[in-house]
């Protein structure tokens, strides 16, 4: 019996998994429930993502992964280890070789432990590629041309923007300002503004329903929370324009990271990146405007790759289906 080849991306909002052969088979939050008294394990991805907010306090809901790496070992084992279970991908003589994805300059103490992470969930052979090459690979680029192209992947934990050439990163940036990070800028607004305490789950659905970043229409939103003052639940009626107003400030840093990203590029790169433009993946990508704002700011084209929630994981799934065997390399 052949071990099976699969693709992680193991991301700070959400896992999938690529499977050889068969495709995206998992897109589940990264997050995870806990009994704290029995270590017992309650509930991972969608289910344990429901219990945000709502459980007692024997129960914790965690979220493992913080800023593109593991923040909790343990954790992120457990929960790689029950998704290969009920996905079935590991057998009792056969264990898979896995391909799984990391930001660009995360440090090689960060590397080792996803590496590790994923050997003990079961893997037999582990070979780990920078995000931003896989997300490039995922949404069609052609990276192994001598044309240089720009890619600008926002995940839930991290921006990795990066300049690829021959297949190369040439120069790259990671950032800590991501989808998680627009949540909190929400939350921190209506915190200020309205002296009103919400979850994270509601700073992320006004993002999703009422985020912009440019013009558009004037919406509303009603949302709940705990009064500061009172202790007392109440409602308050968000705009539009205030959830702009609230995200304007992180976007602009991740533009200013593309700046200086294109600035360190060798300028015959520059040049190419001037005529083909860039292609933002992640699912930061679909925040409304964001591909606007930043061609406006940077003075070259943006466009939002199909999919880019999934680019990432469609990379490696590209990657494992070439004829190429990357698990031959020693990376």
């Amino acid at each position: 019996m052949f071990s099976k080849d699969i693709g992680i991306d193991l991301g700070t909002a959400n896992v999938l998994i690529y499977v050889k052969g068969k495709g995206i088979i998992l897109n589940e939050p990264s997050v995870v429930a806990i009994d704290k008294k029995s270590n017992e394990l309650i509930a991972v991805g969608v289910e344990a993502q429901k219990m945000m907010g709502r459980t007692p306090q024997h129960i914790a809901v965690i979220r493992p992964l913080k800023d593109g790496v593991i923040h909790d070992f343990d954790i992120t084992e457990l929960m790689l280890k029950h998704f290969m279970h009920i996905l079935k991908l590991k057998g009792f003589m056969v264990k898979p070789r896995i391909l799984i994805c990391c930001p660009a300059n995360i440090t090689s103490i960060e590397q080792k432990a996803i590496r590790e992470v994923a050997e003990k969930a079961g893997a037999r052979k582990v070979y780990v590629e920078v995000e931003p090459k896989v997300a490039a690979i995922g949404a069609g680029l052609d990276i192994y041309g001598a044309d240089a192209s720009l890619v600008i992947d926002i995940g839930g934990g991290t921006s990795d923007i990066a300049v690829l050439t021959m297949g190369e990163i040439v120069t790259s940036e990671t950032l800590k300002v991501a989808g998680d990070h627009f949540d909190q800028d929400i939350l921190h607004y209506i915190k200020k503004q309205y002296k009103l305490l919400i979850g994270e789950r509601t700073a992320e659905k006004l993002k999703v329903e009422l985020g912009t970043l440019a013009e558009s229409e004037e919406a509303t939103m009603d949302i709940r929370g705990r009064d500061m003052l009172t202790g007392y639940p109440r409602t308050v009626t968000l705009k539009r324009s205030e959830i702009t107003e609230a995200l304007r400030e992180s976007a602009e840093l991740v533009a200013e990271g593309v700046r200086l990203v294109l600035e360190k590029t060798p300028p015959e790169m520059a040049s190419d990146i001037i005529d083909r433009g860039g292609v933002m993946t992640g699912g930061g990508a679909l925040l409304s405007g964001m591909d606007r704002l930043l061609a406006e700011k940077l003075g070259i084209s943006i466009v939002v790759a199909g999919n880019p929630k999934e680019c990432v994981v469609l990379g490696t799934g590209k990657m494992l289906e070439a004829k190429k065997d990357i698990f031959r390399s020693k990376r």
